[in-house]
């Protein structure tokens, strides 16, 4: 089922990733949030072999308890909220509606939990636009896999937005102008874990 699989290939991403992450968070942050999130997602890998949920809305909502559960600082809540909302819309086979809906609600679930707007240089500048373009693909008759494509070529675009950005959001807002030249390290696990639903999409 592609949730379970889903979750497997975020665990894998975020471990080859970890020291990337932390290495992002050093900059701007307190440089947890690749132990943080390879943490959670190892225990989404263990959440994923001890229950075999046969229903993609039950896997997806163990995955963001699990995440709550044990992802310290902003990105647990954040995330897990997200994988949640997500879970209300999903269905077991993945459809382009499916996949956008599932977009808005991880959209919702981000700036209900965290109060963050576009352009504060958080996770939201990726998962907003990545949302928004492909509501209209989808609206306009995309297919699954251009969907899904358009999902992980409009994330790298907006990981790479947050770059020049001022954070005035969470931590890094207290670095204020000295956060310019630097990717947000939410956006860039965002990233990673939109790139693992694009690589379940055949």
């Amino acid at each position: 089922m592609w949730a379970r699989q889903w979750g497997y290939r975020i665990a894998d991403l975020v471990k080859d990733n970890r020291e990337t992450l932390i290495e992002l968070d050093r900059q701007i942050g307190d440089a947890d949030h690749g132990e943080n999130l390879d943490r959670g997602f190892c225990a989404v890998a263990e959440y994923l072999d001890a229950h075999a949920d046969p229903h993609a809305e039950d896997v997806l909502r163990g995955i963001g308890m699990t995440l709550i559960s044990n992802v310290g600082g902003a990105a647990g809540p954040l995330y897990g909220s997200a994988f949640i909302r997500m879970a209300d819309v999903a269905n077991d086979e993945l459809t382009p509606a499916t996949l956008a809906a599932m977009l808005d609600r991880a959209v919702a679930a981000i700036q209900g939990r965290g109060h963050a707007q576009a352009h504060e240089k958080t996770m939201l500048d990726v998962w907003l636009p990545v949302s928004d373009a492909v509501n209209t693909a989808v609206d306009e008759g995309a297919d699954l896999v251009a969907s899904a494509q358009l999902m992980t070529e409009t994330a790298h675009t907006a990981a790479q937005n947050t770059i020049p950005m001022v954070a005035t959001k969470g931590r890094a807002s207290y670095l204020g102008e000295r956060t310019i030249g630097h990717l947000d390290p939410g956006a860039a696990s965002t990233q990673l874990i939109l790139q693992a639903l694009r690589e379940c999409v055949s």
